[in-house]
């Protein structure tokens, strides 16, 4: 790119002849645009063109910190001027939103204001003479950005599309203005993630490279990026919004394409305004900006397209090493294997998810992520459980310590769930059922070794725990809820009880009595699974005899006495009992308790339905926001469905055996062949409870927990990018959320239906 010859400026000469041009402008606006504005700019532009972009600096105020010009040129070009207040990553946010509105940038010349030196010893005069004090924001920095662009085929750019332009224009400088970044980026990537969703066929099979060449000698105080690559949609926008990720700051710009190569050049310095000097950030710099060119159009793929961008660029910092703070020397093996076409897509999809997902979950496994993209599809969501112990087996017989122990089964727990919850997300027709199946069989094998693990543990310290007739006192892990039921989901609570058999000591020199040494393994068994507070993983032992406030460990007897029609067991502790089995331990006290369940929630005593309706009330009343939709909770929820057929199980289970499975779907089954429920019927309930199940799957990938399952506002970004992650990705996002609202009316409508007609509003 040939450069202009350098030739003096003549400011002082040059005011005089704008305030000629301009006398309806004040002098101080005109002083301050001569003296501060780049060389380059006074040196080419026009006089009549400054006067134009002099008019719109002129109109700047706090309250309107941007103006926009926009005029035919030639050939079918339009001319945009935009004179703004500086803010970082503005120059990104413009070029998004040109792409967004499918303006291809063909020319652009970016210009910035020198910082404001020494303010005047004497007030500023008006042209008629009378004093005036220094205008508010006269003094801050200023952009001028000047872009001849085209509109792309087949897109309507008239006056009404161009008024649109300017007002969000002006709304995202006023986000900048109020630090708002992020919420410009979102906007800024949802609209042209539309945009590009339309446009599908522009991401091309393989990445071309960005040639970037760095200048450190042209300029006293810039670093120059000279620029090449192939122009695709959105080129300039994901350059410009790779370099802003990065801390880079654009000062000045020239921007212009020849056919389909672009050949930009980049004035640009960091947050700390020095020059880019060390080779192998530039070397960073040049990769990052060719994975996050290509990675813009992937983002058609991702639910949340700004969670997306922002975690890429976090998951190359964790590749490359930033964030330990090395560098790379050489291009990483790992980086060039998100290269192919297929892998950009399924990277976008998971780290477009949430913010939750990736910190406690992708963030951890990023070593992983990439190798199993590559083979996802022939990975199985479900490993049979015997082998799945086997491989867990394998890995512990290395470790030499507990502590290796301990941080081997939660390495093998984390990428298990990893690979499971991976295949889940991507392949969003995947089975719930299998994908819930999946879990749990995880979970058993995790706690089975788990409790292998410290009962040796504790055996070691204290000998084996014994009957007062000298046996060996066994002990059962029983699984209650969502693990009782096989039916876990996206970040399920893992629900667990212990029951020992009897009373009696320990065998070893250190007595210990039989009830303080189930307690300690049920403590110790909390302290070897690592999870955190209500996150992927988090053992719950609440569901057991009187609660919270009750031992975490009890004898077959005392569980039996509880759960007996004279014990203390409330109505709905007798409906989860439902979900109740064995899922660890001695398998011959695991029956003793599962037919102990069986008899007392089976027993056909007749079943408090007005108990049972007063709690769904009170549920409704006390956990709904008034106006919300939550969606386990709120009548027509989830809760409704399970509600139901629980009840029905409690009714008609002591007639009908096959009724008796903690497994939902199982127990609808069940209703029909046993000619309690029409198979129209379930079949509509089924359809509602896989949808509701989804649900809540999506908003706690979002929220990391199980207790926010309050539905965003129909009207929302949120309520959008829900959509998009439990399935309904279109290319009009507005028609897949319609669709999807229109879904969650249908199936709500179904449960409160049948919940009203089967037991009373």
């Amino acid at each position: 790119m040939k450069r202009a010859a350098a030739s003096a400026i003549d400011r002082p000469e040059l005011i005089e002849r704008l305030q000629r041009h301009c006398q309806q402008i004040d002098p101080a606006v005109i002083r301050d645009f001569v003296t501060r504005m780049d060389e380059d700019y006074l040196r080419q532009q026009p006089i009549d063109l400054m006067a134009t972009h002099l008019t719109l600096a002129d109109r700047l105020t706090l309250r309107e910190p941007c103006q926009v010009q926009i005029s035919p040129y030639a050939d079918g070009l339009l001319t945009i001027s935009i004179v703004a207040y500086d803010y970082f990553s503005e120059f990104a946010a413009i070029c998004g939103l040109l792409s967004a509105f499918g303006l291809d940038i063909r020319e652009g010349l970016i210009y910035t204001f020198e910082e404001a030196g020494p303010a005047p010893a004497a007030p500023v005069r008006h042209r008629f003479g009378r004093p005036r004090a220094t205008r508010p924001g006269l003094s801050r920095k200023k952009i001028v950005d000047l872009f001849r662009v085209r509109p792309l085929d087949h897109v309507r750019f008239g006056p009404q599309e161009q008024h649109q332009l300017i007002d969000e224009l002006s709304l995202i400088v006023r986000l900048l203005d109020e630090s708002r970044l992020e919420d410009v980026r979102r906007q800024v990537n949802r609209r042209l993630v539309e945009m590009l969703s339309r446009r599908r066929g522009a991401f091309t099979t393989l990445l071309e490279p960005v040639e970037i060449r760095f200048d450190n000698q042209s300029s006293p105080t810039d670093t120059i990026m000279v620029i090449q690559s192939t122009d695709t949609p959105a080129f300039l926008y994901a350059l410009a919004n790779a370099l802003a990720m990065r801390n880079i700051y654009i000062h000045k710009a020239r921007v212009e394409n020849r056919g389909l190569l672009v050949h930009d050049e980049f004035h640009v310095r960091n947050r700390q305004g020095q020059k880019l000097s060390d080779q192998a950030e530039q070397q960073e710099l040049q990769l990052t900006a060719t994975l996050i060119k290509q990675f813009t159009h992937a983002l058609t793929f991702a639910p949340d397209p700004a969670k997306a961008i922002a975690h890429f660029d976090l998951f190359l910092d964790e590749l490359m090493g930033a964030r330990r703070g090395t560098r790379i020397a050489t291009r990483p093996v790992g980086l060039l294997r998100i290269i192919h076409k297929k892998t950009l897509p399924l990277l976008a999809q998971l780290l477009g998810a949430s913010d939750f997902l990736w910190e406690d979950f992708l963030r951890r496994q990023h070593a992983n992520l990439l190798p199993m993209l590559e083979d996802y599809q022939s990975l199985p969501m479900r490993v049979p459980k015997a082998k799945l112990a086997t491989s867990l087996k394998q890995r512990l017989a290395r470790c030499r310590t507990e502590k290796q122990r301990r941080q081997a089964l939660n390495q093998f727990k984390d990428q298990e769930l990893f690979r499971i919850d991976m295949k889940h997300l991507l392949e969003s027709d995947s089975g719930l059922p299998e994908f819930s199946l999946a879990l749990t069989e995880l979970a058993e094998v995790i706690l089975a070794q788990t409790l292998e693990d410290c009962l040796k543990k504790l055996t070691k310290l204290f000998g084996v725990p014994r009957l007062a007739g000298g046996s060996r006192c066994p002990s059962v892990l029983l699984g209650a809820g969502k693990l009782g039921g096989r039916e876990l989901g996206y970040a399920s609570d893992i629900e667990i009880m212990l029951v020992y058999e009897g009373s009696g000591h320990t065998a070893g020199a250190s007595k210990m009595a039989n009830s303080e040494f189930f307690e300690r393994l049920v403590q110790e068994l909390l302290q070897w699974i690592e999870a955190k507070q209500e996150g992927i993983f988090h053992i719950d032992v609440r569901l057991r005899p009187h609660g919270s406030k009750g031992s975490l460990a009890n004898t077959l007897d005392e569980f039996k006495q509880y759960y007996s029609p004279i014990g203390s067991a409330a109505p709905f502790e007798r409906q989860a009992l439902i979900k109740l089995r064995a899922i660890a331990g001695d398998e011959g006290l695991g029956r003793l308790v599962e037919r102990h369940r069986d008899d007392f929630v089976y027993s056909g005593a007749p079943w408090d339905l007005t108990i049972a309706l007063d709690l769904r009330h009170r549920q409704v009343a006390e956990l709904v926001e008034p106006g919300r939709f939550n969606v386990k909770y709120s009548r027509g929820g989830l809760i409704d469905i399970e509600y139901a057929v629980q009840y029905l199980q409690l009714m008609h289970g002591h007639q009908h055996a096959t009724l008796r499975t903690p497994n939902t779907l199982a127990a609808l089954a069940a209703l029909v062949s046993c000619d309690i429920l029409p198979a129209e019927i379930a079949a509509q309930l089924r359809e509602a409870y896989l949808f509701f199940r989804r649900l809540v799957d999506g908003l706690r990938m979002v929220r990391g927990n199980t207790r926010d399952l309050l539905l965003p506002p129909a009207d929302s970004d949120d309520f959008v990018f829900l959509a998009r992650r439990i399935g309904y990705g279109r290319e009009d996002w507005a028609a897949g959320a319609r669709q999807f609202q229109a879904d969650l009316d249908r199936h709500s409508a179904t449960a409160r239906g049948f919940f009203d007609r089967s037991f009373g509003a």
